[in-house]
């Protein structure tokens, strides 16, 4: 692939399901050669959906795609050949053992003899799953099982790798764990990988550039070093005793916003998120502000700039009360 050419880039993807429910609303996104590029959001953002058309499992109502060169639509063979992909359930035959797993998915890719053996060997010992090779997958750990998948999605020496929230379902451990592998192959590999994430801390470790998907379209994109400092000065956040009305929140919220040093001001179910220069100078302010309101407040807590505040600014939510919100669309079949 030339290098000058994006490895994935999506144009205006727009892509409805029966029911009337849109999944993408002009999705635009660049990948760069050799970068882990992460695509952001809460379950029912449309990441998935965005993967199955880049993968050539679904085709958009519109908007066009290219990955690895190849046009997604006028060309899937080609773009089939030069990708590999680990979706979100396993693809491993549980019955079959790690090595005849890894040695069906090379023949299916036209590896043979000794050449094959090679790969597999290669693959099992760089995974940590030689020990584990004999066995029937079914009796592998979750944190195993999902080497495996990464394992299976690079038999074929892909240019561009696929992996659709690789670490859901994982505890902790094998969540970290499988950061590290990934970390190891865009480092020793120069693979272009694209990532969906769930996690705001697995996006913060393992990607170069992130795009932050909501509703269906991206809402900002960059690294997460560059986005977070796109938020100058101190997070300040305070948790209310009781939810505040349209009225009080649309009073207090100018009140607040006049105060020195603020610069903006959310208000948010029962929590209030203000920016600002120097936070810890603005705590007492803010308080006294809200015990003049007669704002009960049951917390407040100063930090810097996250993914979670970069969040917040581009869709005006919390991140984890939009994932429980979206949930609910899931129930219409949308991803």
């Amino acid at each position: 692939m030339n290098s000058r050419v994006p490895a994935v880039e999506a144009r205006q993807l727009v892509k409805t399901y029966p029911g009337d429910i849109t999944a993408l609303s002009g999705l635009d996104i660049t990948v760069e050669p050799g970068t882990v590029f992460g695509l952001l959001g809460p379950n029912g953002a449309g990441k998935s959906t965005t993967v199955k058309i880049l993968t050539t499992l679904a085709r958009p109502d519109s908007g066009a795609a290219t990955v690895a060169g190849h046009d997604v639509l006028r060309h899937p063979d080609r773009v089939r050949r030069a990708i590999g992909v680990v979706a979100q359930n396993s693809g491993a035959d549980p019955v079959a053992t790690g090595r005849e797993n890894l040695q069906l998915q090379g023949r299916l890719h036209g590896l043979k003899g000794a050449a094959l053996g090679r790969r597999v060997d290669e693959l099992l010992e760089r995974f940590r799953l030689s020990d584990a090779a004999r066995r029937p997958v079914k009796g592998y750990s979750g944190g195993m099982r999902r080497r495996l998948d990464v394992a299976l999605g690079l038999v074929h020496r892909p240019e561009v790798l696929f992996l659709d929230e690789p670490t859901t379902g994982l505890d902790p451990e094998a969540r970290s764990a499988m950061w590290d592998e990934i970390g190891r192959l865009a480092g020793e590999e120069g693979l272009t990988i694209l990532l969906t994430m769930h996690y705001l801390e697995e996006a913060d470790r393992l990607a170069e550039r992130i795009a932050i998907v909501d509703r269906g379209r991206v809402v900002v994109e960059g690294s997460p070093h560059s986005l977070k400092g796109e938020l100058r000065g101190d997070a300040v956040h305070v948790e209310l005793r009781e939810a505040l009305g349209e009225a009080g929140r649309t009073v207090l919220g100018g009140t607040l916003g006049r105060l020195p040093g603020v610069h903006e001001v959310l208000i948010d179910g029962l929590r209030i998120s203000v920016r600002a220069d120097e936070g810890a100078a603005v705590v007492p302010a803010l308080l006294a502000t809200l015990e003049r309101a007669g704002v009960g407040v049951a917390a407040a807590t100063v930090a810097r700039p996250s993914l979670d505040d970069v969040y917040l600014r581009y869709t005006g939510r919390r991140y984890a009360e939009a994932d429980s919100a979206d949930q609910f669309v899931l129930a219409g079949g949308a991803r």
